[in-house]
């Protein structure tokens, strides 16, 4: 059983291409959309911080007909989160909201997406304003790019299963400066350091897509990682209830441009270490070997705990960490590792 496109949204297909800067706006006839940026930042003392932010617009199906200001035909969700080694855990915080009335949004035509007082502007200069205001930490950073963006899949059509239409239109991009500042909760989760000046890199995720994911699958593991050489590495694989791979993909630039991209049976992620959380009780293989090709890349996380529960707006418990990569010993850049499917099967990909 196969769970496709239903009627109501519009399909992925192989004909079309991404165009920039166009694209990087909304798609509002697809079910679902989702920018999302992670990073590491370094503060002034020279400490390491992870970071997440996403914003997700899902389509309800709500009758387009509806006249009504307050027909909830699209939802917007965020998430932001701030891993901080002297923590010790993931902080994070989560919004929903019904689309309208200035308040929750996303724009087409360019990147501007808002949910309250959180939001993610892209400016003529292909700049990103990113703010978010935690319960716990806040997030005031500038995310700008040194390089091109990284086109996945074919043209930016990007096979997520066995079936032609498991499928999403996906860009990257990837080796994005990061200037901006942070508030970070106290040792004891009850103070603020107040707000710290970091830099950092980033790496940005723009997808969207109408089908969901293979009944017989659970989740994925998703790596996107800037090498300290100005390559970028993406790779991903679609797990089935055996944890074996029902697809598989993987895209290196080199820091020239070159790109290779890998065919399912050249991708692969083998645990090395797993961790288990304290609050869910559950496994997560938070070092990992990826094979792309040839190459082996070794991944360890920045701390343990990097464990996000999202049940009050996406439903979905998992962990998403900041990750070294190394091989054979030497340190070869930094990445964010995504681990879903291990507390609850999905249903659709990113969270």
């Amino acid at each position: 059983m196969v769970f496709a496109a239903t009627p109501e949204f519009a399909a992925v297909t192989k004909d079309h291409q991404i165009v920039l800067p166009m694209d990087t706006g909304t798609h509002a006839d697809f079910r679902t959309e989702w920018w999302y940026a992670t990073g590491w930042l370094t503060t002034p003392d020279n400490r390491s911080l992870g970071f997440q932010i996403t914003f997700f617009r899902s389509a309800t199906g709500h009758d387009a007909a509806d006249p009504s200001a307050f027909a909830p035909s699209q939802l917007i969700i965020a998430h932001a989160a701030l891993s901080d080694p002297a923590l010790g855990h993931l902080v994070h915080d989560q919004r929903i909201g019904r689309e309208g009335f200035g308040l929750a949004y996303a724009k087409p035509a360019n990147t501007d997406v808002k949910l309250d007082t959180w939001k993610m502007v892209r400016a003529a200069d292909g700049r990103y304003d990113v703010t978010a205001d935690a319960g716990e930490f806040a997030l005031h950073l500038e995310l700008t790019p040194t390089q091109a963006p990284l086109i996945q899949g074919e043209h930016g059509y990007s096979r997520k299963g066995p079936r032609p239409e498991q499928a999403s239109y996906y860009y990257s991009e990837p080796q994005l400066r990061v200037s901006g500042s942070v508030r970070r909760p106290g040792a004891n989760g009850d103070s603020s350091h107040g707000d710290t000046a970091v830099t950092g890199v980033a790496w940005l995720d723009h997808e969207w897509s109408s089908t969901l994911l293979d009944a017989n699958a659970v989740g994925w593991d998703w790596l996107g990682a800037n090498l300290s050489d100005g390559s970028a590495l993406m790779a991903f694989k679609v797990r089935s209830r055996d944890g074996h791979a029902m697809w598989a993909h993987a895209a290196l630039r080199e820091r020239d441009g070159r790109v290779t991209t890998f065919a399912p049976n050249e991708v692969d992620f083998t645990p090395r270490r797993t961790w288990r959380s304290p609050r869910t009780n559950t496994s997560y293989p938070v070092s990992m070997s990826v094979r792309t090709g040839a190459l082996t890349w070794q991944l360890d996380p920045l701390m343990d705990d990097q464990e996000l529960d999202s049940r009050q707006s996406t439903g979905a418990v998992y962990w998403e960490g900041a990750v070294r990569v190394s091989r054979d010993g030497a340190d070869l850049g930094r990445a964010y590792l995504e681990l879903t499917g291990y507390a609850n099967a999905l249903r659709i990909g990113r969270q």
